[in-house]
């Protein structure tokens, strides 16, 4: 869906050079280079995007539910592990962006969904997604939101990455996480308690080719990922009339829960052993909220999490 709306502003952009209307292009060019850095300093959410009726229908053809397991007090910053990410991060999308769903459970804190960058480059589009609250993945961007002193702040980072949507099977629970520290050295420099979020359903919207570790698609897929910086599922779902074939996703209810938070004290320069340690405390934090909620959820009793 990103990559369609992507496209269509592009192609808009385009016309615009090629049109009559040439030199409104030229000023959103100079536009664009005076507010590039942007995406990197909390963005430009509009409330009113927010809140477009879309949204509620969007959330409700699921439907979307966040579950609260705890408080979180808005005298903190705080940095959530949204897991996992699925094909198209539709439950962090329809939780930390649309709607008023996080602002009533947890009021006093300000969500800022952070994706890849290169989102930002695309004309027109980078202002629809800023709009909506999502700002870059970059490390100076995610350093900006937790710097904030008065607390109030939280950020949400995807873990997984583009990498972990490879593995975005019905029924599948890999996360791709052993590797991935950063969250955890950028808590650390910010003293930005860690929240550790799943959300049940996300690998069950839609269906994935087969493409195990090893198989020629999937070693195109990960040299393509590595060369663009995102990966390219194939995937299907249903369609707007049949439920065969198409790129709709299944209705099949995302329930997101946030877990408890884990203090974190501030360390500019934390040891490669206190991030270990950070890292393994927080493995295991996400490990008990997925066993304490996974019989609610129709997960079987035998199936856990896989880190790798």
């Amino acid at each position: 869906f990103f990559s369609l709306v992507a496209e269509v502003c592009c192609g808009l952009f385009v016309i615009l050079i090629l049109s009559n209307f040439w030199f409104l292009g030229v000023l959103y060019l100079l536009w664009l280079y005076l507010d590039w850095e942007m995406p990197c300093r909390g963005g430009r959410r509009s409330q009113w995007v927010r809140s477009w009726t879309v949204w509620k229908y969007f959330r409700e053809y699921f439907p979307i539910t966040l579950i609260k397991t705890s408080d979180l007090s808005s005298d903190h910053n705080y940095l959530l592990g949204f897991h996992p990410h699925g094909v198209l991060a539709a439950g962090a999308f329809g939780n930390f962006c649309t709607g008023s769903s996080f602002k009533n459970l947890f009021p006093g804190l300000t969500p800022y969904l952070h994706i890849m960058p290169i989102w930002f480059s695309c004309p027109f589009f980078r202002e629809y997604i800023m709009s909506a609250g999502m700002v870059s993945a970059s490390k100076e961007s995610v350093s900006y939101v937790l710097n904030n002193k008065g607390g109030g702040h939280a950020s949400i980072i995807v873990i997984g990455g583009a990498e972990e949507s490879l593995n975005a099977h019905p029924g599948g629970l890999t996360l791709n996480i052993l590797k991935r520290k950063g969250f955890i050295k950028m808590a650390l420099k910010h003293g930005a308690h860690l929240v550790p979020v799943f959300c049940f359903g996300e690998n069950e919207l839609f269906k994935q080719v087969a493409n195990p570790k090893g198989s020629r698609l999937r070693t195109i897929q990960e040299k393509l990922q590595k060369i663009m910086g995102f990966a390219l599922p194939l995937f299907h779902a249903r369609g707007v009339f049949q439920y065969s074939f198409g790129l709709i996703p299944y209705r099949q209810p995302l329930h997101t829960v946030v877990g408890s938070p884990i203090p974190v004290q501030q360390n500019l320069n934390p040891s490669t052993e206190e991030i270990e340690q950070l890292h393994a405390l927080y493995l295991q934090k996400l490990r008990t909220l997925f066993e304490e909620h996974k019989r609610n959820y129709g997960i079987p009793e035998h199936k856990s999490l896989v880190f790798e």
